[in-house]
């Protein structure tokens, strides 16, 4: 990892990389037998540009010889989101409260296919974490990745449940987790 540098971008800051951010994202996943990639890339592309209007966005980019080799991003979780809508099972009381400042959501973090496993992924979680101000982080999963949930959870995150998937959404279902800032919590 020493010839990786971690850069942090606002939204201004986005549209001149959104290109290379498309092309990392689809390197991560490569092809996937039964799945659309150009689908998959479009409701990327959807999804960070929807993304970059939301309040405190942040983007670090890890880039190795000019390349991005990976990203993340996320921003602050509103009110209005209803991101805990459906949860089950069903928390604790004033689990769900949202302030607009209370959780980040960790929305994207991508590595290129040829850079998995070194660190990067780590990197930019922690790069990512350690520059927020909330009390918490969340992030949603495939409820099918179960190797992707092992990883989080060694990296100190807490399932907390599932949520149905809205109308349009890729999955029928999404993996809730929450990690508990600030970043001095993170495990080593």
């Amino acid at each position: 990892m020493d010839n990786v540098a971690f850069t942090r971008h606002t939204a201004d800051e986005v549209s001149t990389l959104l290109d290379a951010l498309c092309d990392a994202y689809a390197d991560a996943y490569g092809e996937v037998p039964g799945e659309d990639g150009g689908v998959k890339s479009s409701a990327f592309r959807d999804r960070a540009t929807a993304a970059l209007e939301v309040r405190n966005y942040e983007l670090v980019v890890a880039r190795a010889g000019g390349e991005i080799v990976g990203f993340v991003f996320g921003y602050s979780l509103r009110p209005e989101r209803e991101w805990w809508r459906g949860l089950k099972p069903e928390p604790p009381d004033g689990f769900t409260l949202e302030t607009g400042d209370r959780t980040v959501v960790l929305a994207e973090i991508e590595v290129r296919r040829t850079w998995q496993g070194r660190g990067v992924g780590r990197g930019l979680h922690d790069a990512f974490l350690g520059g927020r101000a909330e009390e918490r982080a969340t992030l949603a999963s495939n409820p099918a990745a179960t190797a992707t949930h092992a990883m989080y959870e060694g990296w100190g995150w807490t399932k907390v449940g599932t949520v149905p998937g809205r109308p349009g959404s890729y999955y029928p279902e999404y993996v809730r987790f929450v990690f508990p800032l600030p970043v001095q919590n993170l495990p080593r």
